[in-house]
């Protein structure tokens, strides 16, 4: 008791250390005794009420600065701000600019023209003028396909006026005196289709080969010519060995003449067609590329061309010789006459010559007058040396001056810029396309499904004899062609292609109009094609035959060839049209000689199979 009264004291309470009661006062309201207050009590209640205040307001302060610092951020408070209240103004104010976009993210995808239109490049006067050539030739072939001959005529004469009368000071005048000869050459074979038409089928032409006349001939030695023979071997590379005598200078002498540089730069210029192909096949075979002046001697490059011994084609096989080596005859074929094939076998029976008699000049003279003749002229003599044999004359004539020949022409090819040979504008490469054919076939069909002239097919199969082609014959059609001619075949029923014809559609074509052109019914064309034409461009079935095979109902009239450019459109006033000029009197002469009313004496029957000089 008394440790609590003297707390009690230290605080300011009672020394009793309870309430004294007089102090107490008693309120009914909440049922408590409440003392009465002193003013002590006052002091110490109000000490601990400020004490109470400050740390509340304390405590409170805390609370939201922890709240303000805890609670998670708004998003997008700047971007989604509540509606204001209907009628209300009351301005929103974006706390945070949207950024700017600096990146072109589909730049990629929006186009970007050019600030300018590209400019198109004025075409030159020359091909200007080989536009408008072209345009007319493209009518003239419209015409010639709608049967009228006479404005074919008049459209073919005006696109080489178009050339023929262009200035003389024209740039690029090479290109349009080139581009003059190929329209020649192109109207010239259409020229040729319309005059072989009536041509009858079982007469087939033949072309003089160049050599018979040649080696039956001597011709003077020019002493000039040695030295000038002998630098020109000692640095030409051959494969073939090259030699010079009196002999091979004789002919080179004559070959440098007026006469015989228009012999020999005719077949280099033609080489031109087969070039490629001879080298390749040469070089395939083993045997040396010098060779392929054999075929300029033997031909001149022609496939068509016959010796008096009836050996054919650019490297004259006789009949007996080319069966050996797979060239066979029938009547309608000649593999002779194809060049491809002829020189393949030519080649390989080079190869075996010389294997037999280990020597070129020999291999030569004996693919001239045959193994067995020269075998013969060795047994006799003893020698195998064909300048010894030539000396001793055991060869026949034109065996000895075959090689001779030959030759010369070999080392003038070899230095055409030291004869005058080097400017010539050879023949273009002849490229084409194989197929074989699964059943007969007209050739006219395969030329109207490629569009182009029949002759142009003919000179590609020059060893077809006859217009249908056998099935199981190889063609050859134009390069790049094959899909034309495989739509055609789709086209045309196979037992068909022999006699029926197609036609590439236009707009302005209708079943009545095709049977009128080819002089036809309109229900058989409307049969042929299920009553149904196809779209423009595409091919038509005419069930007609090829003007060529029809039976005429009258004698027909005697041809006039007239050619194809005349002489006014000839004589234009171009003075750097002189040879254009030429080609185009050329090309009407040489369409005057392959009609039917004109005489050819080498014009004969499909040889038989007589032994010739290649034997």
């Amino acid at each position: 008791m008394g440790k609590r009264g003297s707390r009690t004291a230290e605080n300011g309470g009672p020394k009793g250390g309870r309430d004294d009661p007089a102090d107490l006062v008693h309120s009914p309201g909440i049922g408590m005794r409440i003392t009465p207050a002193t003013p002590g009590r006052r002091n110490l209640r109000a000490r601990i009420a400020g004490c109470l205040l400050a740390g509340s307001a304390l405590v409170f302060s805390v609370a939201l600065t922890s709240c303000a610092a805890t609670a998670p951020p708004r998003q997008f408070r700047t971007f989604f701000v509540p509606p204001a209240p209907p009628g209300s103004h009351v301005p929103v104010t974006l706390a945070i600019e949207p950024p700017a976009v600096t990146v072109a993210w589909y730049a990629a995808q929006v186009p970007n023209p050019p600030s300018t239109l590209p400019s198109v490049p004025r075409p030159s006067d020359a091909e200007f003028l080989i536009k408008r050539a072209d345009d007319r030739f493209a009518a003239g072939k419209r015409a010639l396909q709608e049967g009228r001959t006479e404005d074919a005529r008049k459209e073919f004469d005006r696109a080489v006026e178009v050339l023929l009368t262009a200035p003389e000071n024209l740039a690029d005048r090479a290109r349009l005196e080139r581009h003059v000869d190929e329209l020649i050459e192109s109207i010239y074979r259409y020229d040729v289709d319309q005059f072989g038409a009536a041509q009858p089928e079982a007469e087939v032409s033949f072309e003089k080969s160049p050599i018979d006349d040649l080696l039956q001939m001597t011709f003077p030695i020019d002493p000039s010519l040695r030295n000038k023979v002998q630098e020109q071997i000692r640095v030409t590379a051959s494969q073939l060995p090259l030699d010079e005598n009196d002999a091979i200078v004789s002919y080179i002498n004559f070959f440098s003449s007026t006469r015989g540089k228009k012999i020999l730069a005719s077949g280099l210029r033609r080489s031109g067609r087969y070039k490629p192909m001879i080298f390749r096949i040469l070089r395939e075979e083993g045997v040396p590329e010098e060779l392929i002046f054999l075929a300029q001697a033997e031909s001149g490059f022609t496939p068509r061309a016959m010796s008096r011994a009836r050996c054919v084609g650019v490297w004259q096989f006789a009949a007996f010789r080319g069966k050996e080596y797979g060239l066979n005859q029938t009547p309608a074929t000649d593999d002779r006459m194809d060049p491809e094939r002829a020189t393949r076998a030519a080649a390989r029976h080079l190869h075996d010559l010389y294997n037999h008699f280990g020597d070129w000049y020999l291999a030569m003279a004996a693919y001239n007058c045959g193994p067995g003749c020269v075998d013969h002229a060795i047994e006799r003599t003893g020698f195998a040396d064909f300048w010894t044999l030539r000396r001793l004359n055991v060869l026949p004539k034109e065996t000895a001056n075959y090689v001779p020949a030959i030759l010369a022409m070999t080392i003038m090819g070899k230095n055409t810029q030291d004869y005058g040979l080097d400017d010539l504008d050879l023949d273009r490469p002849m490229e084409y396309d194989t197929m074989e054919l699964a059943s007969p076939t007209h050739l006219a069909l395969v030329a109207d499904a490629v569009d182009r002239p029949l002759s142009e097919l003919r000179e590609l199969n020059p060893s077809l004899l006859k217009s249908v082609a056998p099935a199981g014959m190889s063609i050859h059609v134009p390069k790049g062609s094959l899909p034309q001619v495989e739509a055609a075949f789709l086209a045309v029923p196979a037992n068909r292609r022999d006699t029926w014809r197609v036609h590439r559609l236009t707009s302005d074509d209708d079943f009545a109009t095709l049977a009128r052109r080819y002089n036809t019914a309109a229900s058989l064309v409307s049969s042929a094609n299920h009553d149904e034409l196809p779209t423009t461009g595409s091919l038509v079935v005419i069930p007609a035959s090829y003007p060529g095979d029809r039976v005429p109902a009258r004698p027909a009239l005697r041809a006039t060839a007239k050619p194809t450019v005349r002489k006014s459109t000839a004589r234009a006033t171009v003075s750097k049209s002189a040879a254009p000029r030429t080609a185009i009197q050329g090309k009407a002469s040489k369409s005057r000689a392959t009609s039917p009313a004109a005489k050819n004496p080498t014009k004969a029957a499909a040889p038989q199979g007589v032994r010739g000089h290649a034997s």
